[in-house]
C-alpha cells in the first residue's frame, strides 16, 4: 500500500472470525430422513479432478464492499458501488489473492432481476481485471431471517454482522408450498452465467441447519433443518437442471459426527451430491487436519471456504501452508473493515465493544 490512508483501511484480512455464530439445530437434524435423495447429474471423481488440476490454487476470502453492511446494500442499484469495488480487489490482487467467494440474494433477484444481472457483469468485469474468479453463494441460512428490500439500516456499533440477511425471507422457508418461488433466481442466475469462465464455482446453500443461536435464535423454527433439506434438495436440481459449466457444492460445517459415526442428514445430502467438497471450519490446525482426513475419502477435491478464528489458533500462518501443501482451496472470512463490522467477535452481540 502506498498511502498511510490505504494503511489504515487495508486488512491483510482483517476480520477475525466467520461470519455467524454458528450453532446447529440437533433435534430438527433428528427429524428429517435418514436417507436424503441423491440429485441425478453429479460430476463424476473424474470430471471433478479434471476441472481441478486446470485451476491455478485457490485461495482468497469471503469478500464484501467495505460500503455494504450486507448483501442487498452490495447489490441493489442504488447501493452498488463499483468504484470502492475495484479498489479493494486490486487490495486484494496486491496480496495474491486469486479467487472471492461472494453472496447473491434472493431479493435483489425479485426486486430488479435484469438490473442484478448488469450488476453481477459489472462485478466479474471487475474482479477479472484483478485476475480473480468468484465462488457465487444463492441461499444462506446465516444471520438476520426477516430480510427486506430497500433502504438497509446502519450498523449497529462495534457490533459483529448487525445487518447480514438470510436468503430467503424466513416465512418462505417455512411454507414448502412457497420454496418454488426460488427457482426462477436459481435457474435465472446461474443461466445467464453458465458458461462464464470468471466464475469458479456455485455454492447452492451457505450453512443450512444454522440456527443463530447467539443472535436470531428466537425467530428461527424448530424444524429448520429439515425444512432446508428440502428446499436444498430443489435447488440443487433446479441448479443442475441450468446445465453449468462450472462445478456445484454444498458445504459442511457442523462437525457433530466422528469418522465412523452417522452424519447429520444435511451434511450426508451434502456430500453425496457436491461436485467438488466444501467445507468450513474455524478449528485449530490439528482438527482441521483430522476433518481433511475424513473429507479425502470422497476422493474428489476439496475447498475450505470459510476459516480463521485467531483465539481458536485459526491462522494463516498455521493454516495456509497445509492447504497450499495439500492444494486445498482456502477462503478466510473477510478483507476489509466495513459496515459488516466483522472484525468484532460473535459475543459482540453479548458484549460490549468501544473499540
Amino acid at each position: 500500500m502506498r498511502t498511510a490512508k490505504k494503511l489504515l483501511i487495508i486488512i491483510t484480512v482483517l476480520f477475525i472470525f466467520c461470519p455467524c455464530g454458528c450453532q446447529t439445530n440437533s433435534a430438527a437434524e433428528k427429524k428429517v430422513s435418514d436417507n436424503p435423495a441423491e440429485i441425478s447429474g453429479r460430476w463424476s471423481q473424474e470430471k471433478a479432478w479434471a476441472w481441478y488440476e486446470k485451476q491455478s490454487w485457490p485461495v482468497g476470502c469471503n469478500f464484501i464492499p467495505s460500503t455494504a453492511i450486507n448483501q442487498l446494500e452490495m447489490w441493489q442499484a442504488d447501493t452498488f458501488d463499483a468504484a470502492t469495488i475495484d479498489r479493494e480487489l486490486s487490495w486484494a490482487q496486491q496480496l495474491g489473492f486469486n479467487s472471492m467467494r461472494v453472496f447473491l440474494h434472493d431479493l435483489a433477484w425479485k426486486q430488479d432481476s435484469k438490473g442484478l444481472i448488469k450488476r453481477m457483469e459489472k462485478f466479474l468485469e471487475i474482479a477479472n481485471s484483478h485476475n480473480i474468479n468468484i465462488m457465487f453463494v444463492l441461499l444462506d441460512s446465516c444471520w438476520d431471517p426477516h430480510p427486506q428490500i430497500g433502504k438497509q439500516h446502519e450498523p449497529k456499533p462495534h457490533v459483529h454482522n448487525s445487518g447480514w440477511l438470510q436468503s430467503p425471507h424466513i416465512d418462505l422457508l417455512k411454507d414448502p408450498s412457497r420454496h418454488d418461488e426460488l427457482k426462477g433466481y436459481v435457474q435465472g442466475v446461474i443461466k445467464h452465467f453458465r458458461n462464464d469462465k470468471r466464475i469458479l464455482i456455485w455454492y447452492i446453500y451457505n450453512e443450512p441447519g444454522n440456527t443463530n443461536g447467539s443472535s436470531y435464535g428466537q425467530f428461527e423454527p424448530q424444524n429448520k433443518s429439515a425444512l432446508q433439506l428440502q428446499l436444498l434438495q430443489k435447488a440443487l436440481q433446479w441448479a443442475r437442471d441450468a446445465k453449468p459449466s462450472q462445478p456445484l457444492t454444498v458445504g459442511v460445517w457442523a462437525w457433530v459426527w466422528g469418522k465412523d459415526e452417522k452424519k447429520p442428514a444435511l451434511n450426508e445430502f451434502s456430500l453425496a451430491n457436491s461436485d467438488i467438497i466444501t467445507f468450513h471450519s474455524d478449528s485449530p490446525p490439528e482438527e482441521i487436519k483430522r476433518l481433511v482426513g475424513i473429507l479425502k475419502e470422497y476422493n474428489r477435491p476439496i475447498i475450505c471456504s470459510e476459516y480463521m478464528i485467531r483465539p481458536g489458533n485459526s491462522k494463516f500462518q498455521t493454516l495456509l501452508p497445509f492447504f497450499k501443501e495439500q492444494k486445498i482451496g482456502a477462503y478466510n472470512w473477510g478483507l476489509v473493515a466495513g459496515k459488516t463490522q466483522t472484525q468484532y467477535p460473535w459475543e459482540s452481540w453479548q458484549k460490549t465493544y468501544t473499540e
